[in-house]
Order: C-alpha cells, then sequence, then structure tokens
C-alpha cells in the first residue's frame, strides 16, 4: 500500500481561476512518453524559449505568474502537465519520464535560454542537465536535491518504520526503475554537481517545514523542505 501511494499523485490539481485566462491562451499539443498522452503548452513567439518544469501534484498553470513575466521580457515559456497530472494521461509518473520530456522538447524548441523549476522538478531538471541537455540557465524553486530525501520523507509523513521503509526502497529499485542503475546515485544531485556547469539560482524557505525531515536543497545548504505549490 505505501509504494502505491508513493508511485502515484493520488489527486490531480486543477486550474485556479487566476490562470485560467493565461493558461487557455496557451498553444497545446501532445506527446506520447511511455504509452502515456502529455499536454504541452506554449506562450510568446519561440525566440528565447524557457522550459517550466513542475513538481509533484502540481501543474504547468501554477506557473503563470511566471509565464507573464517572461513573456514581458520577450521569451517564450514552455511547460507541459507531467504524466498522472494535470490534463496529461496516465495514472503515475517517474523521474526518467520527466528526462524524457525535457530532452524531447529540448529537440524541438531548445536550446533553452534558462529553465525555471519547482520542488520534484528541479531533480528532474537536474538530472537532464547533467546527462547533456542544453539548459542555459537554471532557476530552482524549493528544488529537491538528494533522491533519498524522497523515502526518508514519505516514510515520516506515513510514520512507517524501518522495515517498511527497506521494503519501499527495495520495490522502488525492482519495480519502479530496474534499468536504472544505482538511483540514489544517478538522481542525486549532490553526488556529482560538477556535471552542470550552467548558472544556477536555488531559492529555498528554510522557515517551512511539511515533514520531519530536513534535507539539502539544490544550493547544497541544510534546509526545511518547502510545501508544493
Amino acid at each position: 500500500m505505501a509504494y502505491e501511494l508513493f508511485r502515484h499523485p493520488v489527486r490531480r490539481s486543477r486550474v485556479r481561476p487566476a490562470e485560467r485566462e493565461l493558461h487557455d491562451r496557451a498553444r497545446t499539443a501532445e506527446l506520447l512518453v511511455n504509452g502515456k498522452r502529455t499536454r504541452v503548452y506554449r506562450w510568446g513567439d519561440g525566440a528565447r524559449p524557457v522550459l517550466l518544469v513542475h513538481g509533484w501534484r502540481s501543474r504547468a498553470s501554477r506557473f503563470t505568474p511566471y509565464v507573464r513575466g517572461l513573456l514581458d521580457l520577450g521569451m517564450s515559456p514552455v511547460a507541459f502537465d507531467a504524466p498522472g497530472h494535470g490534463e496529461s494521461g496516465g495514472r503515475s509518473v517517474t523521474i526518467l519520464e520527466y528526462r524524457e520530456l525535457i530532452g524531447r522538447l529540448a529537440e524541438q524548441d531548445g536550446p533553452f535560454e534558462a529553465a525555471v523549476t519547482h520542488s520534484f522538478g528541479t531533480c528532474c531538471t537536474f538530472l537532464a542537465m547533467a546527462e547533456g541537455v542544453p539548459v542555459g540557465r537554471l532557476a530552482s524553486i524549493a528544488g529537491l536535491a538528494e533522491f533519498t530525501y524522497l523515502v526518508e520523507a514519505f516514510t515520516a509523513i506515513l510514520g512507517l518504520n524501518e522495515r517498511l521503509e527497506r521494503d519501499l526502497v527495495r520495490r522502488i529499485e525492482r519495480h519502479l526503475l530496474p534499468d536504472a542503475g544505482d538511483v540514489w546515485r544517478r538522481f542525486d544531485a549532490t553526488r556529482r554537481p560538477e556535471l552542470v556547469t550552467a548558472p544556477i539560482l536555488a531559492v529555498h524557505d528554510e522557515g517551512t517545514t511539511s515533514s520531519r525531515t530536513g534535507r539539502r536543497s539544490c544550493c547544497g545548504r541544510r534546509t526545511a523542505r518547502s510545501s508544493c505549490a
């Protein structure tokens, strides 16, 4: 049961009233990722493209204030609802599916002048950049840096004992990401930060805590976890 809760977003965020007008102005398209229909949103004329990557249980429309600001600067925002989120199909998503989406959008719209990412979306974007996807610079909001934090925070919130935590780790390695290698090193931004040479701005609220576990943000400082938008 814990594993199923871990891999599914459980609920989908809806477009908020303040987001509706700009959300409906986007040019939309679809990509098929691992058999899942994924909604893509584009604004602007395509010049100076900037990728927006949302976090767990969020959606592209949450970036509405950033889309407006980027358009005012003459940039062209590109975003997506990850599988299992927003208007996209599927019931779950993995970091590798995020990685594929980011790579394919870079081929279609890039190279991206920058990326603006939130929470889990930061971890996914950092992986894509470390594995060769060209992004000029990265702005991270409450970004996840240590992949192990996903399990540690999840088990803390649910109050799982050590045996169930070990079982969850085993299921992630063998069933969720069976061909991904050492996921705890490959997906951890703190292991090989030198693989990403682009400038990084990391913004994190040390005063917002939503679990019992304090971990590191993308800037490498010890922080408390921010709540998701």
